[in-house]
């Protein structure tokens, strides 16, 4: 069986949620392939993602996912025949496609915060606006596929509560890896951890100004932000933290 899994949200500066999931679930794909027998593509946009997946992955480069031609992108992938297109988003094209289909949603949370990220093509926000009025669109794309993906078993549930696709869903956690489990056995989890670690974006419904303000109450500890922000957004959240608490480090 030949599968292209759609790498193409992988960061290749930091990684916000998307791409954390994408990498992560990708390393997983990769590792898994061989025994069960499936062939594995990977695609990609740009070829600094290529170094970002594992050792000996295959790819193939695209347009990028917000090019105006995404919608036919299931007319492109079409030569090269594929048996199963896995998507870590829904937006990818179906139109015409010869092959079966897994896009992934991973909640609802732009129904009522419409806001797009500011980073995207004017046409995209636009786009997006207007895709997120109604959940017309979304039923129309999901049910575009043969199975439908998501992060958790709550957005599961909110799927059937709003009967948003007739698809069957499957959840692939996004859940962190239980790190300790990954130490070596003569190292030990120290309580009281000293930093704490945001990875996500700066939109206001991911209301990171809770954390920061929370980080008034943990003088010693530092709180690192890891995303890519604006300077204007940067600023703004920087107005808020208190010096005799946590220290607050923005990487991105």
């Amino acid at each position: 069986m030949r599968l292209l899994f759609d790498a193409r949200y992988i960061r290749t500066d930091f990684h916000d949620g998307i791409s954390r999931y994408s990498a992560e679930l990708a390393a997983a794909v990769h590792a898994a392939a061989p025994a069960a027998g499936v062939e594995v593509v990977f695609l990609v946009w740009d070829a600094a993602q290529i170094p970002l997946l594992q050792a000996g992955a295959r790819t193939l480069t695209i347009h990028a996912p917000t090019a105006m031609r995404e919608p036919f992108t299931a007319l492109l992938l079409n030569r090269y025949r594929p048996d199963v297109v896995f998507s870590p988003m829904q937006t990818i094209g179906s139109l015409g496609r010869r092959f079966g289909l897994i896009l992934t949603l991973h909640d609802t949370i732009y129904y009522r915060h419409r806001t797009p990220p500011r980073d995207l093509p004017w046409y995209v926000r636009l786009g997006w606006r207007l895709f997120h009025l109604s959940y017309v669109p979304q039923r129309l794309t999901l049910n575009a596929a043969d199975v439908v993906a998501t992060v958790s078993e709550t957005s599961a549930a909110e799927f059937a509560r709003v009967k948003l696709t007739k698809r069957p869903v499957a959840v692939i956690p996004n859940a962190p890896q239980r790190l300790a489990a990954l130490l070596a056995p003569e190292e030990a989890v120290e309580p009281g951890a000293q930093n704490l670690v945001y990875m996500g974006s700066f939109m206001p419904y991911k209301n990171v100004e809770t954390l920061i303000r929370a980080a008034a109450s943990l003088p010693g500890r530092t709180l690192h932000l890891l995303s890519r922000i604006s300077p204007t957004r940067r600023a703004e959240l920087e107005s808020l933290v208190d010096p005799a608490g946590a220290a607050v480090v923005f990487h991105g």
